[in-house]
């Protein structure tokens, strides 16, 4: 069975579901709307189709940017609220997320451990050579099964020694980062009309959940379409539709209602050979972004997503007359590596 939400909100209530998206604490990360560009010129090296649009989280500021930045401005204002003096999360060794969770603590003053699953680099490059420079203690482990046990006895060893630490999952996946991300569909209602499909990168599902919640609350018709960048659409939909139901229990259930049950949908057919493992489709897009738009998207998230927008154009999923957006989650760090 593919899983599914029913999420959504009386239109009565809309404009006071804003308010509580837009009164979500915050980290100071220095967040401002970022840019919702058109791809002519990519749409033209299409053969034509549907309108392209971006939007385009790469620029965010503050620490090289990123969907996660937006996630943790939240969670680590929880963190510093619940009177934390260190955050702790985990990720691969070019993790964009741990280099975002180093700049959040450097910016709030506070200790920052990484644990990251691979061989430590012998020269630090890309993400692991931000997060030396940002001040993070980095543990390295064997494999991504490795990481939260070693991050949970990392946090152990800290309390033992009287300090308070924070442990963020991979992404800052939980239901209030992926709040934040509800409130970006907020930002993006500002800029332009609801698009008829939302393009983007899923892997910790917390980016997707808060896009699909955003839509729901607003009573878009929007599709939210995730490209997977390693688990399967099974485990991954699900995973998201656990985060949605986060979503709608953090808000509270007075005002929600229930409507026909809308599928999760999750792409995972563009993970190619593995996790971060570039394949012909992502190649193909990560040049034809830069060549036509001077956009870069990475090879681990960016480039298979819009690889996974690419084939929707030329097969002809989408109409002429629709709008379909790109939301590019950043990373291009990695083209550093």
């Amino acid at each position: 069975m593919r899983a599914q939400y029913t999420i959504a909100v009386d239109r009565m209530r809309q404009a006071e579901v804003v308010a509580a998206l837009n009164a979500l604490p915050s980290a100071g990360l220095g967040l401002e709307p970022t840019p919702v560009q058109e791809m002519g010129r990519l749409r033209a090296a299409l053969g034509g189709g549907a309108r392209l649009l971006v939007k385009r989280d790469d620029a965010i500021p503050f620490g090289f940017g990123g969907n996660k930045v937006r996630k943790l401005d939240v969670v680590a204002a929880q963190a510093r609220d619940e009177g934390a003096d260190t955050l702790l999360t985990v990720g691969g060794l070019q993790s964009n997320h741990a280099r975002a969770t180093a700049a959040a603590a450097a910016r709030l003053g506070l200790g920052c451990v990484l644990v990251l699953n691979g061989a430590p680099p012998e020269r630090p490059a890309a993400n692991t050579r931000l997060d030396v420079l940002l001040g993070a203690d980095i543990h390295f482990v064997a494999t991504r099964e490795d990481r939260v046990p070693a991050m949970r006895s990392a946090a152990e060893r800290l309390r033992a020694q009287g300090r308070r630490p924070f442990e963020i999952p991979l992404g800052a996946s939980t239901p209030l980062g992926a709040l934040a991300f509800a409130r970006a569909v907020v930002e993006l209602a500002d800029q332009v009309p609801p698009p008829d499909v939302i393009v983007h990168s899923t892997s910790s599902g917390g980016t997707q959940a808060g896009l699909v919640a955003g839509c729901a609350l607003l009573g878009w018709p929007t599709r939210v379409v995730g490209i997977s960048a390693d688990d399967p659409a099974p485990a991954l939909s699900a995973t998201v539709a656990g985060l949605v139901s986060g979503v709608e229990a953090t808000l509270g259930a007075a005002g929600l209602r229930r409507e026909p049950a809308r599928e999760i949908e999750v792409d995972d057919s563009f993970v190619g050979e593995g996790y971060g493992i570039p394949t012909p489709a992502s190649r193909e897009a990560l040049e034809l972004a830069a060549r036509t738009e001077a956009l870069f998207v990475d090879p681990t998230y960016t480039a298979k997503a819009l690889a996974g927008l690419i084939a929707r154009v030329r097969d002809g999923r989408f109409e002429r007359d629709q709008t379909v957006l790109f939301w590019h989650t950043g990373g291009q760090v990695a083209l550093f590596a």
